[in-house]
């Protein structure tokens, strides 16, 4: 559970008075390119809403939040919630759920709460108010010396701070509930909220041209067309040993490589995110081009096709 919240980057928290416009806007969130949510117990219609949205959408990670009682973590679970989330740390919740096998991510706020739940063997918790708390500056000094934890900030997260919060390796994941305004749950506007949703995942992905790298028959043709670039542009030529970089934004090849023509290289915030979120739009991965960093992170990745001759690589910015 913990590894696909991870994936998925951003949690879309949710609120609905009517049960019945949990699974439209679920839908909506999905369609958008958030599989997850987290229907809070702040109104009576969450249980039911969570049942709703199971049967319709089984895959979606659903998640059960503001839950502050036993009853509440054991109606949520078997409404078909996957994962349990409270806002403060209430032991006997914890504990009752790390019984029940519940996964779940209590709200911890100080020192104190982060030292009980490593005591109960949680290797995540939310961070919660965490706009309040002081932001990512206070998630730092709390991995100082808490450093096996990993946080999921809620409370003042939006679209001006997430990528600074998920810049932070020891953030998980982050809840917020921008992409679901209220007025729009009110009105039914979930095409308002399929456009919210998919500029958070543009956000989050981050996605844009690094590089465009262009096949050449050999290395005598590759050198001229890169003088030839240089000439043209004043750009600087570096040599590596497969290629001929100009200036920052063209590769040309020695030999050909992938793709008819070449390939294009796409920066994104994380490999490993972008690869989750485009499989769910239907692409494939060329798993044997995969390529990870010293801490074990995918940084490099082909994409199996190709669109209009050439081939398409994610690489870490």
């Amino acid at each position: 559970m913990l590894d696909q919240l991870a994936l998925a980057g951003l949690i879309p928290i949710i609120k609905v008075q009517d049960a019945q416009d949990a699974p439209p806007l679920c839908k909506a969130l999905m369609d958008g390119g958030l599989p997850v949510a987290e229907i809070t117990f702040r109104t009576a219609a969450a249980e039911e809403a969570i049942k709703l949205v199971n049967a319709q959408y089984p895959d979606i990670l659903l998640g059960a939040g503001t839950v502050l009682t036993t009853d509440q973590a054991d109606r949520a679970w078997a409404a078909g919630a996957r994962y349990i989330v409270s806002p403060g740390f209430n032991p006997r919740v914890v504990q009752h759920c790390l019984d029940k096998g519940y996964p779940i991510l209590p709200g911890c706020s100080s020192p104190s709460d982060i030292e009980q739940a490593i005591e109960l063997g949680l290797s995540a918790v939310k961070i919660f108010p965490a706009g309040a708390l002081g932001g990512v500056a206070t998630i730092k000094a709390l991995a100082g010396p808490y450093a096996e934890m990993q946080y999921v900030p809620t409370g003042g997260v939006d679209a001006k701070n997430l990528l600074e919060y998920l810049s932070f390796p020891k953030v998980l994941a982050c809840g917020g509930s921008w992409m679901v305004p209220q007025s729009a749950v009110e009105t039914k506007d979930w095409a308002k909220i399929q456009a919210l949703a998919s500029e958070a995942v543009d956000l989050l992905l981050g996605f844009e041209i690094v590089h465009i790298g262009v096949n050449s028959a050999n290395e005598q043709d590759a050198k001229a067309a890169a003088e030839r670039l240089s000439k043209l542009f004043h750009w600087p030529i570096r040599e590596g040993q497969a290629n001929y970089f100009v200036g920052t934004g063209v590769e040309i090849m020695k030999t050909p490589f992938l793709g008819a023509h070449g390939h294009v290289a796409i920066g994104t915030n994380s490999v490993e995110r972008a690869q989750w979120h485009l499989e769910r739009r239907g692409f494939t991965f060329n798993e044997e081009t995969a390529r990870k960093g010293p801490d074990g992170k995918l940084r490099f990745v082909y994409l199996a096709e190709e669109i209009a001759g050439f081939a398409f690589h994610l690489i870490q910015k």
